[in-house]
This record gives structure tokens, sequence and C-alpha cells, in this order.
């Protein structure tokens, strides 16, 4: 249900000019919602964070959605959650555009642009793109997204115009004292070349973001780092003995604390050297519904300026809508 088609024609002059004022628009837009995600006016004594697993716009879902439209996809208890939240950070499993253009590989999913209107609407500030499935509809579709996410009012990241860009901490907010989060795609891409100067997901070394890790914490001894990797393998419930090594690094060098996904599972909860490693949270908003697919998390981070405190919301996804069940 695409509201509007990409055409290859030259375009005119006064279409160019219509294009300038529409990327001039998405802009502004991008930096009122990047304002607005930052609560850093006015005395701010505790911050609420919330993150969810992998959210699916298509397959079943979009089945879903065309019967009983996108409303159907949150229960009260994920709305009063996000109520109570100052920023709620997604994983955006699939592209948003209307840019048709699919990648060669096994699962390829699209999302209609307008539907993310409903994840702004019910809470959703923030959504990462470093995942294997914002690439199915090429390069063009993955920084469309990006401009889709910034025109409902949410801040796009874990993608962007080259890798350097793309694997930029985001500063998520300023008070009571800095939070920031660096999203990283860990599985490889299918058909989908390494080109680091091109748009793409954050796919950088391990090295080069441990490394990224340690000098944001030597600058911001105070903040709160967060990291969040696309990894581990499918409908699995334990980490390899890599990742967990790595976790630890992470940690290691500064990372407060690591929420992860991909497994479509909800996977070991560890805490070491007192910090949380949540290797996958599992689903949020999907179609899987295998019993070891539909149990999941939610985390929610309450940061003061001395202290963070973590806890686990389970949930359990029925016809697609998460239900925390606790």
């Amino acid at each position: 249900m695409c509201l509007r088609t990409v055409k290859n024609s030259t375009m005119s002059i006064s279409s160019t000019a219509q294009a300038a004022k529409t990327l001039k628009s998405i802009i502004i837009a991008g930096m009122a919602a990047t304002l607005l995600s930052l609560p850093s006016y006015g005395q701010i004594d505790t911050l609420t964070i919330t993150f969810t697993g992998d959210v699916l716009l298509d397959r079943g879902v979009r089945q879903r959605i065309e019967h009983t439209g996108t409303e159907a996809l949150f229960s009260p208890s994920i709305d009063s959650l996000f109520q109570v939240s100052d920023l709620v950070v997604g994983n955006l499993e699939c592209p948003a555009t209307c840019i048709q253009q699919p990648n060669f590989k096994k699962f390829i999913f699209r999302a209609e642009p307008e539907w993310l209107d409903c994840l702004k609407q019910h809470g959703f500030t923030h959504l990462n793109l470093a995942n294997n499935h914002t690439i199915d509809q090429g390069r063009k579709g993955l920084m469309d997204t990006r401009d889709n996410i910034i025109a409902a009012g949410m801040t796009p990241f874990g993608a962007d115009t080259t890798m350097k860009a793309a694997s930029q901490p985001l500063l998520l907010a300023i008070k009571p004292r800095p939070v920031y989060i660096l999203a990283s795609l860990r599985v490889a891409l299918e058909n989908f070349p390494y080109l680091p100067l091109k748009p793409c997901p954050s796919q950088e070394p391990m090295d080069s973001l441990i490394q990224r890790i340690i000098d944001l914490r030597s600058k911001q001894p105070n903040a709160v780092i967060i990291v969040s990797l696309h990894w581990g393998g499918e409908h699995t419930l334990k980490p390899a003995y890599q990742q967990r090594m790595q976790a630890h690094q992470l940690i290691d060098a500064g990372a407060d604390i690591l929420i992860c996904h991909h497994t479509h599972t909800l996977q070991t909860i560890e805490r070491y050297q007192g910090h949380y490693i949540y290797y996958s949270i599992g689903n949020f908003i999907f179609d899987q519904e295998r019993d070891i697919n539909s149990k999941a998390a939610v985390v929610q981070l309450t940061v003061t300026s001395d202290s963070l405190d973590v806890h686990t919301h389970n949930i359990q996804i029925r016809k697609c809508t998460p239900h925390i069940t606790e």
C-alpha cells in the first residue's frame, strides 16, 4: 500500500525543487526527532529506557495488519509499559520502504512505510537497523527506510551512508547523565557485498568495536554505555562460546550492559562482573508461533546520576502481538 512510487526518469526542474524541499523537511524532522528523544531539559533525576526484540512488519504480521489493522499489534500491558518509559528502542527486522529491489536471499521482507506511524504512536522512539534484514530491498531501500523512520518522528541508528557513520555511538540522552548505545551486526549478510564506503548496516570488526568502547569510556567516565548486537545461532537457547568471550571483552572494555537479538529466542541472561548480558531477548512483534519463538523479554533500564537498575519483563507473543506475562 505504498503511497509513492520511485521513477527512473530524469526529474524536471520543478520536481528537483520539490525533492530538495522534501529532503529539507526530512532533515528538519530528523533533527526534531533527535532533540525530542534527548530528555535534557529541566530537572531530570531518573530516565527510563525500554528495549524490545525483533519487530517484523511483513509475512504473517502483514496478514495480521491487513485483517485487523496496526493497532492490534499492541496489547494493553505493552502500552502501559511504554507509557512509563522515556525512550523505547526496538530492532526493526525489515526495511520500511516503497522501493522494491529485493536482494537475492532466502527470506526477503518489506514493510509499508506508513506502518511506522503506529510504532511511533505507541511509544517507540528509536529503531535499530543493524540487522540482516534491513538490507532486503538493497542499499536504496535501506537509506529510504532511514528517511521514513525520521519522517515518522523516530530516530534510526545502526545503519548509514557508510560503515564509519553507521558504527558511531548514538547519544540517547544527556540527563541525568549521558547514555550511549552502540549497535553492530555480527552475522554474515546473504549476497550483500561488504562495501564500507556504501550505505550499509554497522558491521565493523569486533576489535574496532571494542576500541570504540574503550575510547568512549575514557572520554565519558560517567556515561551509561549500552551495546546491542545482532548475533547468535537462530532458534537456539544458549550463546556460543565465542559469543560469551566477546561479550566479556565488551564489558571489560567499558560497556555497562549488552542487550542483543537475532536468534528469535530468549537466550541466557548472564551477570558478569556486575553487568547484565542479554545474549538475545527474542522476538517482539513477530509471526513465529512455536513456543521457543513466542517467549521473549523486554528489558527496562532505570538510569540515575549514580545508578543503573535493570528489570526484565517476560512476554508471550500471541497472533503477532506481545503480552507481558509476569
